[in-house]
């Protein structure tokens, strides 16, 4: 095997080995009204959320909103950049907030049947106590088949304890089902 072949070879399997799958919920039938992931290990360097989203209630999209360890005080904050299929972006932030948005526009039961969106959110440095907890996330969805929107963001948690537990809620009604939540670790160097 060439040099550059075998060089591609060890860089791809240290990418496969690199994450570590911790858990996953799957909504079942008659939807969920949330998706925890509880005692998470301190053995990685950082965590990353994958989800497939799609809410029950009566509108065209719900937030997926993501809080750390039960904290429920005014201790996050997130900038955001987004944009949409009709056209330019937009800007958003938001200060002493309650939770994070895993998702921002995730469809709903008015929305494109059987639409979910997708999100991936990298948190970093979890079990660091030393610092507030860093997130980066980007996700998007399609609107009506001709459309749809894709958003950056980036977020803080303002705690210096170890995340062990992550819970999503919908904004409005539930989570449908076939909705998927994984949680992974990812190794650090």
């Amino acid at each position: 095997m060439p040099i550059l072949g075998i060089i591609a070879s060890s860089r791809l399997s240290a990418a496969a080995t690199a994450y570590e799958s911790i858990a996953t919920v799957t909504v079942g039938s008659g939807g969920s009204a949330n998706a925890e992931f509880t005692s998470i290990p301190a053995t990685y360097k950082h965590l990353q959320v994958r989800a497939l989203i799609r809410g029950t209630a009566s509108a065209s999209a719900i937030s997926a909103n993501m809080q750390f360890n039960s904290d429920t005080g005014s201790n996050y904050s997130y900038h955001e950049l987004y944009g949409s299929g009709a056209g330019g972006g937009q800007a958003s932030d938001g200060t002493t907030q309650t939770r994070f948005f895993l998702h921002g526009n995730a469809p709903a039961a008015t929305a494109l049947a059987s639409s979910f969106g997708v999100a991936v959110m990298d948190i970093l440095d979890y079990a660091n106590t030393s610092k507030y907890k860093t997130t980066r996330c980007l996700n998007g969805m399609d609107v009506n088949g001709t459309g749809g929107y894709i958003l950056l963001d980036s977020g803080n948690w303002r705690n210096t304890n170890a995340i062990s537990s992550i819970q999503i809620t919908p904004s409005s009604g539930n989570f449908a089902q076939y909705s998927s939540f994984a949680l992974y670790g990812i190794k650090g160097a």
